[in-house]
Parts: structure tokens; sequence; C-alpha cells
């Protein structure tokens, strides 16, 4: 789970773990972890959804590996599939720590987003745009 499976997309977050997310071993807090995976799918969303969204479901997390201080975290975030108003969205974590250039694969999971009206109901989605990078 190296450099070579790497995402090739654009990354949703980028951050750095820092000493206030750690549990008393010294690794970074898994919930923290979770917490930016869902900041990144919901980034993706609400430019898919042109905007509010709202995270309904998520499926399992396992962790390979643990995250230490000072590591880069990269979340990658995609569409994988489209309802009326949800999106099913894949969602990575990476990690590269402060003095090398290999990444690895922390973890992943599936996140289900709904889009929402002005009074938090679900919309439908409107028609998707062409995908443009800036």
């Amino acid at each position: 789970m190296q450099n070579d499976d790497y995402p090739t997309c654009n990354a949703a977050i980028r951050t750095t773990a820092m000493p206030a997310d750690t549990n008393p071993a010294g690794d970074i807090f898994g919930g923290w972890l979770m917490a930016q995976m869902d900041l990144a799918a919901g980034n993706v969303a609400a430019r898919r959804a042109r905007g509010r969204c709202a995270t309904v479901a998520v499926d399992s997390f396992t962790f390979h590996q643990p995250v230490k201080v000072g590591d880069e975290v990269s979340v990658f975030a995609n569409i994988i599939r489209e309802g009326r108003s949800s999106m099913h969205l894949h969602v990575e974590a990476w990690r590269r720590s402060r003095e090398a250039e290999e990444r690895h694969k922390v973890t992943e999971a599936t996140f289900v987003f709904v889009a929402l009206d002005e009074d938090g109901r679900p919309r439908p989605l409107p028609p998707a745009m062409a995908d443009v990078r800036s």
C-alpha cells in the first residue's frame, strides 16, 4: 500500500497531524482521521450538489497503520454513484512522513451524502456539469 496505488486525482484535503490530535499512546486519534475524511467527502459532495449536503451513512473503516504527529495526511474523495438526491463517495486517507516521500494508505471508506434544500429536506441533485479542474 505504497506509491503504486496512490490516487491520481486531486486531494480534497491535505493537512498535518498535530500533537493536539493524539491519543495517550501518541498516535493520531482515529476519530480525527474520520472527521478529516468526512470534511473531504463533504467538500466534493457540496461542489457536485452546488449546495448544502449531509452525511447520512458511512461504511466500515479499517485502519491499516497509525498516523504520527507531523505526518502529512492527504484525503481523496471521488463520487462513485449518484441517486436522485444522494451521492456515494469513495474516500481514501494517505500519510507521508514529514522526512520522506513514500506514502501509505491509512484507511478508506464509502460515505453517503444527500443534497438538502434550505429547510434541510432532501432535494434532487442538479444536472452534472463538466468537470473543470483549476
